[in-house]
């Protein structure tokens, strides 16, 4: 009798922490959408108060300059929320520029063949850092740190201090191209067809819950029936394919295949993951957040040196912006435990007194 007057009286609030805020609460209050709102913000007062900034070469080459670490940080963002990373990624750029470049110009090759060919040269590079990570299980930060040196170094050894520079001008074009009468480059469109595929790949497959499931807990996802290492291994992969196809697309940009570059890329890759809410700890993220977090630092680059900022200011400005960022996470994470807390001892409080009044009813 007690427990049926108890049961009736009972709150149907779902108590189930992800589901116990309103849908739009869940959807707006979150690290997100404050990187979209600090971005429009950012770029409005750039627009309004940086000589040139609201001009369309400044979207041009807001895209131009930030597609490489677009494209990067796409599968990145995966491999950190499987609570891995990846640092030998800008080795791989380098390294797949060369090969263009000596496939192209030594051996004759034409840029569709040689291009195809160094994204093949990536995904081994992308299989050995999946091999020796997933399967053999060593940190992911120390073989891709010795990638990363290993790569760097096969690509300057095959050019040494020389570059190729002599590309038919059609594809150095096509690099830098518009897409019609705008102001946007040609580029977005393979950016904007990877992010198509990897937000379905993340949000909306199977294989992305299994991304999730291992950043969270891996030894948990593996007994609930995630392939751990298969997951990691293809990520791995897909993140070093990727990175070549960037290469290519910085070799006909400039014109100029070298071993040394995009040095020191990674960085700014993993800063905009990390800057878009992606955490560094693994099982959380979003890409709409990363795609953010690109924009975002491409943004202040760009205002900064209108406003003839030097390299170093425009650093520590992008680097206190992530630390920041890094920070909030705990801090957040913080403030809504106390929340859950205040909110449990607030259900605990009215349950037990909805139980004595019962008790003092039937008495």
């Amino acid at each position: 009798m007690t427990s049926a007057t108890v049961g009736d009286t009972a709150p149907t609030t779902r108590t189930y922490p992800a589901y116990s805020r309103p849908l739009w609460r869940r959807v707006l209050l979150t690290r997100e959408f404050a990187i979209i709102a600090l971005l429009v913000l950012v770029f409005a007062w750039a627009a309004g108060n940086v000589a040139n900034f609201n001009s369309p070469l400044t979207i041009y080459f807001l895209g131009l300059d930030n597609a490489e670490i677009m494209l990067i940080a796409l599968p990145m963002a995966l491999v950190i929320i499987t609570g891995e990373i990846d640092l030998s990624v800008a080795s791989v750029v380098g390294l797949s520029s060369v090969m263009v470049g000596i496939l192209h110009q030594d051996a004759g090759l034409s840029i569709p063949l040689a291009g195809l060919i160094a994204i093949l040269v990536g995904v081994v590079a992308g299989a050995l850092n999946g091999f020796l990570v997933a399967y053999v299980g060593l940190p992911s930060l120390a073989v891709t740190i010795g990638t990363q040196a290993l790569f760097r170094g096969l690509a300057v050894g095959l050019l040494g201090t020389t570059a190729k520079t002599d590309f038919p001008t059609k594809w150095t074009n096509l690099a830098q191209q518009h897409i019609g009468n705008t102001r946007y480059p040609v580029i977005v469109i393979p950016i904007l067809v990877l992010l198509v595929i990897f937000v379905w790949l993340l949000h909306f497959s199977s294989f992305g819950r299994g991304v999730f499931e291992i950043g969270l807990n891996d030894e948990a996802a593996h007994f609930s029936g995630v392939n751990v290492a298969r997951t990691k291994f293809i990520l791995f992969i897909l993140t070093a394919a990727v990175s070549a196809a960037a290469g290519i697309y910085i070799t006909l940009r400039t014109g100029n295949a070298r071993g040394d570059n995009a040095t020191g890329d990674e960085l700014k890759v993993i800063a905009a993951v990390l800057l878009g809410g992606v955490s560094i700890f693994g099982g959380r993220g979003a890409l709409h957040g990363v795609v953010a977090g690109v924009l975002l630092i491409g943004v202040i680059q760009s205002a900064m040196r209108l406003e003839n900022q030097t390299v170093n200011v425009i650093n520590i400005v992008i680097g206190a912006l992530l630390v920041l960022s890094v920070m909030s996470t705990s801090v957040l994470a913080w403030l809504s435990k106390q929340s859950a807390r205040r909110t449990g001892l607030g259900t605990l409080r009215r349950r037990q007194a909805v139980a004595s009044s019962s008790s003092t009813t039937e008495r």
